[in-house]
């Protein structure tokens, strides 16, 4: 865990750099915006904080100008109210009370690290997933991690990380689908000052700011094949070549990879490179999706509950039995994520002593247990009809098929035949039969008036 703290040292501030130091996050100061921008681009860091008597709306936005993820917290003294809402309109994350608690110190520290992504599971499909990559977490073997889009990717990449020999140091993560094709290269290798318009500063790539620890390539599959050479170059050698540079720097990484595609696919269609994903492939763990893993879902559904409950100082509610049975038997085309967000939102609408049916609602208010989208509505009208020829004959269902089907193409049998899938013959055959029964059919031209099978 590595801690920027920008503002000149009061003794407030020099407390809580030792309560951090104490729980074992590694800090660096700095005395005002410029000098930690300088830091962050040099070394990186996991969390900054800053005295609210800084600029901090020109820390946030040149954050976001140099694309610096790494969060910001405000702290000041208690009583200044105003200053702490203005810290929060500028873009602080979290604003800490001066002078500082060690509770909350540990807190922040805490959610940092952990951001907020526990991983919960009692599937036991999930549980050999989960039995693998505890195996391979303590080797430096390259992992791939493959599965549909919200199952839970990045959480099982996390998870190795902090199982395996690295856990202490820095865990990063690429997201290579959110950044524009023309960046990519500058935020995984850095780029010295000059290197293209708005390169202000040298500034260190993810392969460095990862240095000692972990990179994970979030969705691998949507990085162009161009730069998949460079990269390969990188994982094979534990060197890079900064954008603009003369040299390479060497780094020292373990690298994770995600994909919601079938990369042999993707290989086979020439838009991956097939040693590149040998060279990721070295252990293949597969996330099924959420509906393969029923056991998981009340499970992920009560932890849900509880976390937003505690983030939204809310009381911690129970799921009615209705509403277990509706998130129980919902798809979850969504997966997790989708799970995630439902609960969050129905933490939100519940009102009474549990979170009931109606608090789990769609993003725009409806229902789960009264409303249904187009597939849904089709399987609810399919139940229906199967429960409708329960108690009849295969006989009496066969010549209300057939009989229906007549009536459709105006008595036309030859039509009728392919339709049903059989012989012309077969359904004279048939009938004649119900002829002879007295039941009305349907001549060609016409439609039967009345059809009974007695």
């Amino acid at each position: 865990m590595r801690l920027l703290i920008i503002g000149r040292l009061s003794g407030e501030l020099v407390t809580a750099s030792k309560i951090a130091m104490n729980r074992g996050a590694a800090v660096t100061h700095a005395d005002g915006v410029a000098q930690g921008l300088a830091v962050l681009r040099a070394k990186g860091a996991d969390l900054v904080m800053i005295d609210v008597g800084q600029p901090i709306r020109e820390l946030v936005t040149a954050l976001a100008d140099e694309r610096i993820r790494t969060p910001v917290v405000a702290c000041g003294v208690a009583t200044d109210a105003k200053a702490a809402v203005a810290a929060i309109q500028a873009g602080a994350r979290e604003y800490i009370p001066l002078p500082p608690d060690p509770e909350l110190i540990a807190a922040v520290l805490q959610a940092v690290s952990e951001d907020g992504r526990a991983f919960v599971w009692r599937d036991a499909s999930m549980e050999k997933v989960v039995k693998l990559a505890e195996q391979v977490a303590r080797s430096e073997a390259s992992v791939l991690i493959t599965g549909e889009s919200g199952t839970g990717k990045e959480v099982l990449a996390r998870h190795v990380h902090m199982k395996s020999t690295r856990a202490s140091r820095p865990f990063v993560s690429v997201n290579c689908a959110a950044i524009p094709e023309a960046l990519l290269e500058s935020e995984l290798f850095g780029h010295e000052k000059g290197a293209f318009t708005g390169a202000v500063a040298r500034r260190i790539g993810r392969f460095e700011e990862a240095n000692g620890g972990t990179l994970l390539l979030d969705e691998i599959s949507e990085m162009d094949v161009r730069l998949q050479s460079k990269l390969l170059r990188a994982l094979q050698e534990r060197v890079i070549d900064r954008v603009g540079g003369t040299g390479s720097v060497k780094v020292d990484i373990r690298v994770l990879a995600t994909s919601n595609r079938n990369l042999l696919d993707e290989v086979r269609k020439g838009t991956f490179r097939e040693d590149l994903f040998y060279r990721l492939n070295v252990v293949h763990l597969r996330l099924p999706p959420l509906r393969e893993r029923p056991a998981d879902i009340l499970e992920l559904a009560t932890h849900f509950a509880k976390k937003y409950a505690e983030v939204n100082g809310m009381p911690v509610r129970a799921l009615s039995r209705e509403a277990q049975g509706i998130i129980r038997e919902n798809p979850w085309r969504g997966n997790v994520r989708e799970l995630e967000n439902t609960l969050h939102r129905a933490v939100l609408l519940a009102s009474g002593s549990e979170i009931d049916a109606d608090a789990i609602s769609t993003p725009e208010g409806e229902s789960f247990a009264r409303s249904a989208g187009p597939v849904e509505r089709a399987a609810q009208v399919a139940e229906a009809a199967t429960r409708g020829l329960v108690g009849r004959t295969v006989a009496q269902v066969e010549c209300e098929l057939i009989l229906d089907t007549l009536d459709h193409c105006l008595g036309n049998r030859t039509h009728a035949a392919k339709i049903l899938g059989i012989s012309i013959r077969t359904l004279r055959n048939k009938l004649n039969e119900y002829v002879d029964a007295g039941i009305s059919v349907a001549e060609p031209g016409a439609v039967r008036a009345v059809a009974a099978y007695g």
